[in-house]
């Protein structure tokens, strides 16, 4: 890693599921970084799940809030930096997939992405984006080990299509560098070996960093 004063921000990107939140802590604890995590407090994501056509608005609102506060702060940090899910997904993956679904009213998405998009340009491109990728199947086996109860009503429906999101963003309009780990195949918590060539990819793909 870069030292302070050449700050890095790496941003970790995936479907609900992926295993985002274990593979920032694990590798800000292996590389010394701070680590910013994914917020799960938000008041309406109880309710969200129950009826995901009324408070779809609300729930996507709040998480932009929290993202974009969350990714000020981390800005002006002199520290090396791992987040744990970018601002960028919150838009053009899960509201966008809400919207597309008919769960977001089309005044609901236009009003967000209007906040969105005044806000998202103040904001720094990480400097590596590591995206997590996995097929559904593994996503529902995940989301059951770790047995949040609100998640448990998720159908393989809702995580089908940001799945189809993510492959789009990734490919065809994020700008920024990108390393994909397919966990289907590289199991960083039964393998811990991946967290090895991840460490070693994050080192080689950082602008700069020699």
């Amino acid at each position: 890693m870069k030292k302070s004063h050449d700050k890095i921000y790496i941003a970790i990107a995936g479907n609900i599921g992926s295993g985002k939140t274990t593979l920032t802590r694990i590798l800000s604890e292996k590389l010394g970084t701070v680590s910013a995590q994914m917020d799960n407090d938000n008041p309406y994501i109880e309710d969200f799940y129950e009826d995901m056509h009324r408070w779809s608005f609300n729930l996507q609102i709040y998480f932009l809030g929290k993202r974009l506060q969350q990714s000020i702060d981390l800005q002006n940090l002199n520290e090396n930096i791992i987040q744990d899910r970018t601002v960028y997904e919150d838009a053009y993956i899960f509201a966008d997939n809400l919207h597309a679904s008919g769960l977001m009213s089309t005044r609901d998405f236009n009003t967000y992405m209007e906040i969105f998009e005044i806000s998202y340009g103040l904001l720094k491109t990480p400097d590596l984006l590591i995206y997590l990728k996995a097929d559904v199947p593994t996503l529902i086996s995940q989301i059951q080990k770790r047995g949040r109860a609100y998640e448990m009503s998720i159908q393989e429906e809702y995580l089908e299509s940001p799945n189809e999101r993510y492959e789009n963003w990734i490919n065809n309009i994020y700008k920024g560098e990108v390393l994909v780990i397919d966990i289907n195949e590289k199991d960083f918590i039964l393998n811990p070996d991946v967290i090895d060539e991840i460490i070693n990819d994050i080192q080689r793909l950082i602008p700069g960093n020699e």
